[in-house]
């Protein structure tokens, strides 16, 4: 609550799953609500090791110890790269609908997914807002493993996290309803809140 209100700070969610999250906390805090796409750069047949990440506003974040071990890495890097960067691309066009991205530089981002389990995707993300110039990276989750959570903590500036059980099997196991966000709901979210001033949080609890 210490960013209710905060001039220049912007809440961004992580799609799919972490926009309806974000949308909460930006109506909570009457900060302006927006999306940051992180798209995973898996090894082919691996896909669940990541060579790195790619990142709205053209970023991208490399797994050293990935790309070393590889054979071939840099022709490997670019066929994937290629690949995500359309779907990137396309989830970019859908969800703005026509919006400019939000200028980040030296901006208070807090920043929101529905969950850590290895945090693999919010660490790129972070990693590509410092490339952007950002301010302050506030990473806020409802739920966490408390291991992910202490790691991510050293990488940000502020990590809140409501809930780290002891027992952690994954995100989903904490939501009475964990059906999966479609873009089409991303995008009707976004329209209704990016760029605005927020609403009172205290008129609609």
């Amino acid at each position: 609550m210490h960013y209710c209100g905060r001039e220049g700070a912007i809440v961004l969610g992580l799609p799919r799953g972490g926009v309806p999250v974000a949308a909460e906390v930006a109506q909570r805090l009457g900060l302006p609500l927006d999306v940051f796409v992180v798209r995973k750069l898996g090894v082919p047949g691996y896909e669940e090791l990541a060579m790195g990440a790619i990142a709205s506003g053209n970023v991208s974040v490399l797994n050293d110890d990935v790309m070393r071990a590889l054979p071939n890495s840099p022709a490997l890097l670019e066929l994937v790269k290629a690949q995500e960067k359309v779907e990137l691309e396309r989830r970019e066009k859908l969800y703005r609908q026509n919006r400019a991205a939000p200028d980040l530089y030296d901006r208070v981002v807090v920043l929101v997914d529905d969950g850590l389990a290895t945090g693999a995707t919010m660490r790129a993300a972070a990693a590509a807002l410092r490339q952007q110039g950002v301010g302050k990276i506030v990473v806020a989750v409802p739920v966490g493993a408390p291991e992910t959570c202490r790691e991510l903590e050293a990488e940000v500036d502020e990590l809140i996290c409501a809930f780290m059980p002891d027992h952690f099997h994954g995100v989903g196991q904490f939501y009475q309803d964990f059906s999966q966000t479609t873009d089409e709901e991303v995008a009707a979210m976004l329209a209704g809140r990016a760029g605005d001033k927020g609403k009172d949080f205290r008129q609609n609890p």
